[in-house]
């Protein structure tokens, strides 16, 4: 592979705003304003061991404020200089897991490096060394602006993960592997799962039944699901998910981070904030955003 390799953006302009000044705009209003934290992060030393996140990756119109609670969260305790992302795959490109392991990723705010080390140590089993995967996906691009924006000056760098195999056994191997390489990292390292909740209405194909709004049947789906997360349990979740035909595109990277968190000694997970998108658009379709912190 490319150690040069300079992945451009492919969702900028359509997700978030693709000039720097008016991204950076955006991602203020996203904490700022009336469903995020109402606050701009600040790096803060101490508090709580932050392990894992999980965070929403629709457009940040919809699911930016959301996204916010997580990010302030983990910025008041601690932040990282490593970040593991975990993302589903949408497109069906590439492997069915798959580590972008050297290269540089760009956003309209800079570029944010691969962590080579961390990417080649995680690259076995059934985790493939494989960059068609990453090439077209949001779910972990759109993640990049959030660090950046609290790191500011500050050198950080990631590993992207995309995941196409969401079984428990997938997520469970995923989820040890990732545990054993944090483990013997000395840098803080932090494994995000990249997730939207339910996806109800006409333009999917999870319908509620009759008299029942799509975001209310969304948020009674997701509790379901974030009860599941809420009690670290992975295997559970992905059980959960499939009994309830509930519609989480990436109830699988959420199940590794969770796996790994328990390895790494996570006894809490805190439910930040809960919103759908019809608080922002109201509609006969709704996408449910949830932002949880794992310590």
């Amino acid at each position: 592979m490319d150690l040069n390799r300079l992945r451009t953006p492919v969702v900028a302009g359509q997700f978030y705003e693709a000039r720097k000044d008016a991204l950076e705009d955006g991602i203020n209003e996203c904490f700022l304003g009336e469903r995020g934290p109402q606050t701009l992060p600040e790096i803060q030393h101490g508090g709580k061991n932050i392990l894992g996140l999980v965070v929403p990756h629709a457009g940040y119109i919809y699911s930016g404020a959301i996204a916010a609670h997580s990010y302030n969260f983990l910025a008041k305790n601690g932040f990282a200089e490593n970040f593991i992302i975990l993302g589903p795959n949408h497109t069906g490109m590439g492997s069915g897991v798959s580590v972008m392991t050297s290269g540089t990723w760009e956003t309209p705010l800079g570029e944010i490096p691969i962590n080579q080390d961390i990417a080649k140590q995680l690259t076995k089993g059934i985790i493939d060394d494989d960059e068609i995967s990453h090439a077209q996906e949001h779910s972990i691009e759109v993640q990049l602006p959030f660090l950046q924006y609290i790191a500011k000056n500050e050198k950080i760098c990631f590993v992207p993960i995309c995941i196409g195999m969401q079984d428990y056994a997938t997520s469970k191997e995923i989820g040890e592997t990732i545990a054993e390489v944090v483990k013997n990292t000395k840098e803080k390292t932090v494994i995000i799962a990249s997730s939207d909740f339910s996806h109800v209405g006409f333009n999917y194909s999870s319908t509620p039944s009759e008299g029942i709004r799509v975001d209310d049947y969304a948020k009674k789906q997701d509790t379901l699901a974030i009860n599941k997360i809420l009690d670290m349990d992975p295997e559970g979740l992905i059980k959960t998910v499939h009994e309830n035909n509930i519609t989480m595109c990436g109830y699988g990277p959420v199940s590794a981070m969770l796996t790994a968190c328990n390895i790494l000694g996570a006894t809490h997970v805190e439910l930040l904030k809960y919103g759908t998108s019809y608080d922002v658009h109201p509609g006969n379709s709704c996408v449910g955003y949830g932002a949880l912190s794992v310590y």
